[in-house]
């Protein structure tokens, strides 16, 4: 089975400009999680992108890289679009996406979720949460009553999606157009290498873990 990892990095960032490459403890962000898939069980590293100099630096941290059409690099176009895009170019037959805005990405976290698609169709990396008390913007209780507010231990805790990585298998991508689907499985890694990038106080915060 022929494994490949993608990082889609477009250069239109609104947040920050050219975020996936801005400055974090002197490197550009988005050699962390190329690094991560380097050292990691996938057999290529590949970036997808419409900016020159995210290919430039993409290719200087050791990743291939593919041209990006205009057409799916828009602000509300779909990751899903580009992973699609790149079924279509390069040969695989499980397929590691990966946010390049997850500094703290490792690479065991990887191989966890690829040695796991022997027996699922797709993987994807979360974290647990316990119960906390939310509210509408109304300030309303969201799920919960006032009246009668729960413990933490009365509630079940659930995974939350922390966005860092996605595999599936091409077969199924193909079908379903979505980055998982069938027989799902997870990957958990704690709260804290979680984080994703998206304001410069992030980069502060992140700058700090590293």
């Amino acid at each position: 089975m022929r494994t490949v990892s993608l990082l889609p990095a477009r250069g239109g960032s609104k947040g920050i400009p050219n975020k996936n490459i801005a400055p974090l403890n002197g490197k550009p962000l988005i050699h962390y999680a190329i690094q991560a898939s380097l050292n990691s069980e996938s057999q290529e590293t590949w970036v997808s992108t419409d900016n020159d100099e995210i290919k430039r630096v993409s290719i200087e941290c050791g990743a291939m890289v593919i041209d990006r059409p205009a057409e799916i690099s828009k602000d509300y176009s779909q990751s899903e679009e580009t992973l699609l895009h790149f079924c279509d170019n390069v040969d695989f037959d499980i397929l590691v996406f990966i946010q390049p805005t997850s500094p703290l990405l490792e690479s065991a976290y990887i191989d966890r979720g690829i040695q796991m698609m022997n027996e699922y169709d797709s993987v994807f990396s979360v974290y647990k949460e316990h119960w906390v008390p939310r509210w509408t913007k109304e300030v309303n209780p969201d799920g919960w009553d006032a009246n009668n507010r729960p413990m933490r231990q009365q509630m079940d805790e659930k995974y939350v999606e922390n966005g860092a990585f996605y595999i599936t298998k091409k077969d199924n991508l193909l079908q379903s157009k979505l980055r998982y689907s069938g027989n799902i499985g997870v990957v958990e890694m704690p709260l804290y290498k979680s984080f994703q990038i998206d304001t410069e106080e992030d980069l502060v915060l992140i700058g700090n873990m590293l």
